[in-house]
Parts: C-alpha cells; structure tokens; sequence
C-alpha cells in the first residue's frame, strides 16, 4: 500500500470540483485517509515549493524548453535564460497561487496510489490532458498562456511524484491525529 498527499489548488476549489475528484479516486479503490480545507499559510507553502538550486534549476530547464516549443523568448519575457533565476521566479509565482485561496488538502491510500492518482490527474499542462483525466476535463490553461501571462500553469491539483515526496508531504500537510485507519467495504 502506497499514500500519497493530493492538493486541490485554489481554482480547483474555486470552481467547485473537490466532490468530483475524490469521487474519481474511490471509484478506483484509493480510500481517503485524511482530508481538509484549509487557506495555507507562507510557511507551508515556502517548505512545499522547496528553496534549493537544483529545484530551481530543473523548474527552469523545463520553462525554457517550453519557451523553445513555443517560439518565445525567455530572455526578452523573462529578463533572464539563466534556469535557476527563472526557476526561483516560478516558485514565487507557484507561492503565490497556493496562497490566493483555500487549498483542499487529502491524504490517499491504495496499491500503487502514486502513479494511479498521477494517472487520473493528467499532465501537468491542463491543454495537453487527455479527456478523461482531471485537469483534461476541467481547465484548458497552458504552459504557453502563462509564460505569455508571467505566472503559474493553473493546473488545479497537485499530487505527489514519488514515495519520497508524498513521505515529505505527508508530514507537512498532516498531523499524526489527522490521520484515520480503517477498513472500506470489501476489505474485511
């Protein structure tokens, strides 16, 4: 059994869809162990998005190969080619979203839950989701309009990458006594 932390952003609660999700990951067997809402505070936030060079680096790397794909600029839009500078500036602006509004916090458990709730959320660009995914279904916003915009992809959900990170997650975003054990129908 695997547990994973999934956070429904601000425009995933804005726009009414906390029900869907969780709908989609029990009707696959992922039992919820934990779930709240909560408006998260910088702290949280600034350990989320984690403060180091090779984080920024990467986030970086992966904003100027979507600038190549799509034709732009990053030194001119940007002011900067440099992946760690640009990365920093896609933490501020990853910061700053989680911060606009609550945040639906859960805590899933199943075989295989990472790859299996990855799988259901979708990519990580809503306009390159395919239907029936999360993020396919309900939002169209892309890579190229938010490097066009100066901001963060507004893909509505998080959910964690590896067991590493979900381990890592799950202590920031939970307590001990947030966390409920028990039995689902058909598990006996």
């Amino acid at each position: 059994m695997e547990q994973t932390v999934v956070l429904i952003k601000p425009d995933g609660v804005r726009k009414g869809i906390v029900g869907d999700v969780l709908t989609r990951f029990e009707r696959v067997g992922i039992k919820m162990l934990a779930a709240k809402l909560i408006w998260v505070n910088k702290t949280t936030i600034g350990k989320h998005y984690r403060d180091n060079n090779d984080y920024h680096k990467s986030v970086g790397e992966k904003t100027l190969e979507n600038y190549k794909m799509y034709g732009l600029d990053a030194g001119e839009n940007l002011g900067t080619k440099d992946p760690v500078k640009i990365g920093k500036m896609i933490r501020k602006w990853n910061m700053e979203f989680l911060a606009s509004g609550p945040v639906f916090a859960m805590l899933l458990e199943g075989p295989g839950a990472i790859a299996a709730v990855r799988k259901i959320v979708g990519h990580t660009f809503p306009a390159d989701a395919a239907p029936g995914t999360i993020r396919g279904d309900h939002s169209l916003d892309s890579a190229y309009i938010a490097n066009v915009e100066k901001r963060t992809v507004q893909n509505l959900i998080h959910a964690s990458g590896s067991k590493e990170e979900a381990d890592f997650e799950r202590k920031l975003w939970f307590r001990r006594g947030d966390i409920y054990k028990y039995k689902r129908t058909g598990e006996e």
